[in-house]
């Protein structure tokens, strides 16, 4: 028996050494507490190179599992991944979400094959459980090869700054993370691995437990700004969401949108805000929004969109690249949703633009206007141009004359009034007014239900 104690006790020292693996799942979950699954496993005499868990991250129960650097540079084996797929399987079985922290070199190779259709298995898991549970990637180390697909599987990917996530190793890069972010693969890039864990908690307790759960409500505090006419896109979201409560999302990816979690009257909502540094929006802005309006679809997290914006950049370098195909992608993902979708003119919008951010109908729920709202179907010296192009002809200054008659245009064709008017949009709110409209909106449609045709799934271009 007591040969039995010091081999029971040696093997429960290796497997609870205190690793960064373990020191993040305390980071990540209340009073680091957790309960470990398959605690002892073993892979040819080692640990598995990972810890499997559940606990709870501010009151909720969560999965996770955080991969060991220490053991075997946190080699993927198959061994480990019968870990990880078994919280997968319990993820679905509990509707509960997952957080996957990353920290390893890549595939054992002494495991050959095995390893290859472990890795196929996981994927299939996380394919499966995407749009039904929650998933949140932690890149606190390295993550490579077919790990990077895992990680960029989940719903949103948080990094340290000097992690690295990759398929192939690019020593030209000097900083993964940051052209990670650059490139729209990651959502977050923060100052180390806890603030990365943290980040991620924050996110995580703004979406719901599952596809089937309602949304998490806090306590809330009025916001601590005001904005005004021309003010920027993150002011005017920080003036309408709860204060301290937004997080925004995609920052260095898509420049001209922004995306963020945040909270009205408590209630968790996705905001989307165009013109933050253009008034057109880039094939890179519409891929952000529209993968964005999807994630929030997913879990019934309803969707406020301040649209201000002169439309699409185009050109004709620009459509032989296909910027068509992401304008389409992005009213397709708006069109598809049926979550609440809230929108509200706050500067311009222009024809296709506005149709696929704010039309009503298919695209939103509700449309509201500020009063300064120039809601037309071309830009006004364009349309100047085009419909009082005699007026133009022998003008002494020809430039403050079509802005003179684009002036005109606005006030009788393209103001919120005549949009009002002609149906366009359901209400003009002042900037003052605007946060409880949305607030009253999203409680008023809160029994919202649609019906889709019956079909495989959409065929939207990717």
């Amino acid at each position: 028996m007591s040969d039995f104690n010091s081999k029971f006790n040696e093997l429960k020292a290796e497997a609870t050494a205190n690793t960064p693996a373990r020191e993040r799942l305390k980071n990540l979950f209340d009073e680091g507490q957790f309960t470990e699954l398959n605690a002892y496993a073993k892979n040819n005499g080692s640990m598995t190179g990972v810890i499997t868990a559940y606990g709870y991250v501010e009151g909720n129960p969560v999965y996770a599992f955080s991969q060991d650097i220490t053991v075997n540079n946190g080699a993927f084996s198959k061994a480990q991944a019968e870990k990880i797929y078994k919280v997968y399987d319990l993820a679905a079985k509990t509707g509960l979400p997952i957080v996957g922290i990353y920290d390893s070199f890549g595939a054992d190779l002494s495991d050959g094959i095995n390893a290859m259709t472990a890795y196929g298995e996981i994927l299939m898991s996380v394919s499966n459980l995407s749009g039904v549970v929650p998933q949140v990637s932690v890149v606190a180390g390295t993550c490579a090869g077919t790990a990077a697909m895992l990680a960029q599987s989940a719903d949103f990917v948080i990094m340290a700054k000097d992690a690295e996530m990759f398929v192939t190793p690019n020593t030209s890069i000097e900083n993964l993370a940051v052209t990670s972010a650059k490139a729209g693969t990651t959502a977050v890039v923060c100052d180390d691995d806890k603030a990365a864990i943290e980040t991620a908690k924050n996110i995580l307790i703004k979406l719901p437990q599952n596809n089937l759960s309602p949304v998490p409500m806090f306590e809330f505090s009025e916001p601590s700004v005001n904005f005004g006419n021309n003010d920027s896109a993150d002011k005017i979201v920080r003036a309408t969401a709860d204060d301290e409560s937004v997080i925004e999302l995609y920052p260095e990816y898509g420049k001209s949108a922004y995306t963020a979690l945040a909270t009205i009257s408590g209630g968790t909502v996705g905001v989307i805000a165009t013109n933050k540094v253009s008034e057109k929006l880039t094939a890179q802005d519409c891929s952000k929004i529209a993968r964005f309006v999807r994630t929030c679809d997913a879990f019934a997290v309803p969707v406020i969109t301040l649209v201000d914006t002169e439309g699409f950049e185009v050109s004709d370098s620009l459509e032989v690249q296909g910027a068509v195909k992401n304008m389409t992608m992005l009213a397709h993902a708006y069109a598809e949703a049926t979550t609440i979708k809230i929108s509200v003119v706050t500067g311009k919008a222009y024809g296709p633009a506005y149709i696929a951010l704010a039309g009503k109908g298919a695209n939103s729920d509700l449309a509201y206007a500020l009063p300064n709202a120039v809601i037309s179907p071309l830009d006004p010296l364009a349309a100047a141009e085009f419909f009082t192009h005699d007026k133009l002809k022998g003008a002494g200054d020809i430039n403050k004359t079509r802005q003179t008659l684009a002036d005109e245009y606005v006030s009788n064709e393209a103001s919120a009034i005549v949009a009002s008017s002609k149906g366009c949009i359901d209400n003009i709110v002042t900037a003052k007014e605007l946060r409880s409209t949305i607030s009253g909106a999203i409680e008023v449609m809160a029994g919202k239900r649609i019906s889709r045709l019956p079909k495989k799934h959409s065929n939207m271009p990717l």
